[in-house]
C-alpha cells in the first residue's frame, strides 16, 4: 500500500486537532462524572489520598451505628431508673404509713395486711422494670455491660458497667414486714439506701450518656470533614470545566478551518495541469 505523504502544514494542523479532541474528551468526561480525577491514571497521589479518606469515613460510619445503639441502651436504662425511682418512692410512702400506724397503735399497724400486700406488689413491679429495661439484648439494670467503640482500631472505647437493680440484688429490699414500728423503720432504712444508690447510678449513667452523645456528634462531624477533604482532591469545578469545553470547541472549529485552508493550498497545485 502506497504511503500518503502530508505536508508540514497539514500535519501540524492534524496534530493540533488531535490534541484538542483529546482535551475535549477529558473535559467532557469530567463534566459527566463531576470528577477531575477518575482513576489513578489521572493523578495517582490525589486518587489514592481520596480513597484513603473515603475508606476511613466509611469505617467511621459503620462505627457510628454502634455508637447510636449505645446511646439507646443508656436511654433504656435511664427510663428504667426513672420508673424504679418512682416505685421506690411509693414503697417509701407505704413504709412511712406503716410506721405512723405502728407508732400510733404501739404495735402492729392497723392496716398491716393491706400495707404489706401493697408493699410486696411494688417490690414485684420494681423487679419487672429492672428486667424489662434492656435494649437489643443489653440490660444495664440486670448486670449487663456496654462497650462502645469510637475509632477504627478500637483504641478508643467506653465501657459502661451494669448493675443489678432488682430488690434481691443491689437494691437489697426485703419482703414486707410491718409487724411493729422497728420492722417498719428497717424497711424505710432499706428504701432510703436503695434510693441513694439509684440516684447515684442515674448520675453515672447520665455522665456516660453525655460522653457517648458528644463522641457521636464528633464522629459525625469528622465523617463530614473526611468526605469534604476527599471531594476536594477529586471533584471537578463545573464552571471551570464548562469554560474549558467552550474554549476547546472554539479551538476545534478553528483547527478544522485551518486544516481546510492548508488542504486548499495543496489542491491549488492541480490547477496547473
Amino acid at each position: 500500500m502506497a504511503e500518503v505523504t502530508l505536508t508540514a502544514a497539514l500535519r501540524t494542523n492534524l496534530l493540533s486537532l488531535q490534541r484538542t479532541q483529546s482535551l475535549l474528551d477529558l473535559t467532557q468526561n469530567r463534566l459527566a462524572t463531576g470528577k477531575k480525577v477518575n482513576s489513578a491514571l489521572d493523578d495517582a497521589n490525589a486518587f489514592f489520598a481520596s480513597q484513603s479518606l473515603t475508606n476511613r469515613a466509611s469505617d467511621l460510619e459503620r462505627l457510628l451505628d454502634g455508637i447510636g445503639q449505645g446511646v439507646q441502651v443508656l436511654k433504656a436504662a435511664d427510663q428504667g431508673i426513672t420508673t424504679i425511682t418512682s416505685f421506690l418512692e411509693q414503697l417509701q410512702a407505704v413504709a412511712q404509713e406503716a410506721l405512723d400506724q405502728a407508732n400510733a397503735s404501739g404495735g402492729a399497724p392497723t392496716d398491716q395486711t393491706s400495707l404489706e400486700a401493697s408493699y410486696d406488689e411494688l417490690i414485684a413491679q420494681t423487679d419487672f422494670v429492672a428486667a424489662d429495661s434492656g435494649y437489643r439484648g443489653t440490660n444495664l439494670l440486670d448486670s449487663g455491660d456496654l462497650t462502645v467503640t469510637f475509632n477504627e482500631d478500637a483504641s478508643s472505647t467506653l465501657t459502661v458497667s451494669g448493675v443489678d437493680f432488682t430488690t434481691g440484688g443491689d437494691l437489697a429490699i426485703s419482703a414486707a414486714d410491718f409487724s411493729d414500728a422497728t420492722a417498719a423503720q428497717a424497711a424505710l432504712d432499706e428504701i432510703s439506701a436503695a434510693l441513694t444508690l439509684v440516684r447515684a447510678q442515674a448520675r453515672s449513667f447520665g455522665t456516660n450518656l453525655n460522653i457517648i452523645q458528644t463522641r457521636e456528634d464528633f464522629t459525625e462531624n469528622l465523617i463530614n470533614t473526611l468526605k469534604e477533604g476527599s471531594d476536594k482532591l477529586v471533584l471537578a469545578d463545573n464552571n471551570e470545566e464548562g469554560a474549558k469545553l467552550l474554549s476547546l470547541q472554539t479551538a476545534q472549529q478553528l483547527g478544522i478551518t485551518s486544516l481546510s485552508l492548508a488542504s486548499q493550498a495543496q489542491q491549488s497545485v492541480l490547477r496547473l495541469f
